[in-house]
């Protein structure tokens, strides 16, 4: 009787532990199943990174913050970047509160509506993109800017364009 109960706790171990290897391998394929999805995707999100950083790259190219040599221009002349920057952009949006027509935007507005500068970039320590809008009519404008000696702005419209309306 004895052999047979060590007989059948043998068995039983044996088919326990069997059941156990199914089990851990199966467990053990599905991580690995995963973990190689996982590096597909790593591998995948590593590239759109790189793309996008490239991309970022090259948008910023001509960007005034950027601009190491356009930069050292105004400290060169004893301004502190972090204040001329905004100051600039502030001057030409302060011109969009001017009574009447638009100062810099060549084009008139339609039915009682004004041209309004919108957005501002500045390329770099002479040059300004921006782009205006009345709410139904678009377009966009280049500048050149200077400081003059007694700390005056200057804009000067360079070129100019409005989006054809359909």
């Amino acid at each position: 009787m004895k052999q047979r109960i060590f007989m059948y706790l043998f068995v039983f171990s044996i088919l326990l532990v069997l059941f156990q290897y199914v089990n851990s391998k199966r467990v053990f394929e599905d991580m690995d199943n995963k973990l190689t999805g996982y590096k597909s995707q790593l591998k995948k999100y590593k590239d759109s990174v790189s793309v996008l950083q490239n991309d970022i790259l090259e948008v910023s190219h001509f960007n005034l913050d950027r601009n190491e040599d356009a930069i050292s221009y105004f400290e060169d002349a004893g301004y502190n970047i972090e204040e001329l920057i905004p100051f600039i952009k502030d001057e030409l949006y302060k011109l969009n509160e001017v009574k009447g027509e638009h100062p810099i935007v060549p084009y008139a507005a339609s039915e009682g509506r004004k041209m309004l500068i919108n957005t501002v970039k500045m390329l770099n320590h002479k040059w300004i993109i921006a782009d205006f809008s009345d709410g139904e009519y678009w377009g966009e404008i280049f500048l050149t800017y200077e400081i003059t000696e007694n700390k005056a702005l200057k804009f000067n419209l360079v070129e100019y364009f409005l989006y054809p309306f359909d």
